[in-house]
């Protein structure tokens, strides 16, 4: 999504299930299954620069990373609302692959509050704005269902190919640059989404 807000430009993606630009546990590989995704971002990130400098004008980039809430769409295919309605429907957890990789996730109004912190921020580069707290899909399952009180078995289906093994936010820029990090914890966030 690309949005315009007076000089400001932000470019803004979702890397709920693919691992972000330039990731030091990438191996770049242009013919993996996401590489449209992977390469779409980068050449976003790359025309918001050559913009800026084109344009003289202020840019902000963020790269955002699994973010839930209430309100989510419940059929929207993402593992968070995935887990929750599986589990309050007392079906089966589907987990792709053996549920040892790991990501992390962010409450919806910490996402925002970041969001608001880079726009009037000076940074014009990267941002991550993700929470860094990182859980395997296994336990991010058993967690959800436990929180829903429910029955629900976990079953493994077979891995997706290419899946990272890791998604965990470096949130160091964001910190030192915008004095951002998250606010929410994750059982906190959960327990509102479920309500």
């Amino acid at each position: 999504i690309m949005c315009t807000y007076s000089t400001f430009m932000l470019i803004m993606y979702n890397t709920s299930t693919t691992r972000s630009p330039l990731s030091r546990h990438h191996t770049h590989s242009h013919a993996h299954p996401q590489s449209c995704y992977d390469e779409g971002k980068r050449v976003a990130e790359t025309m918001m620069c050559a913009y800026r400098d084109q344009n003289d004008v202020s840019i902000r980039i963020a790269r955002i990373f699994n973010t839930f809430g209430p309100r989510m769409h419940p059929n929207d295919g993402r593992v968070v609302s995935n887990f929750i309605i599986q589990s309050l429907q007392n079906k089966d957890i589907t987990i792709y692959g053996d549920g040892s990789n790991t990501r992390s996730f962010q409450y919806v109004d910490d996402l925002v509050n970041g969001l608001v912190k880079l726009m009037n921020g000076g940074c014009d580069t990267p941002i991550n704005i993700g929470n860094p707290d990182e859980y395997t899909i296994k336990d991010f399952a058993t967690k959800i269902r436990d929180m829903c009180g429910s029955e629900s078995e976990i079953i493994h289906l077979p891995k997706v190919a290419d899946d990272p093994t890791q998604r965990k936010a470096d949130i160091r820029k964001a910190k030192k640059e915008i004095d951002w990090e998250p606010r929410v914890t994750v059982d906190e966030g959960l327990k509102k989404t479920i309500a």
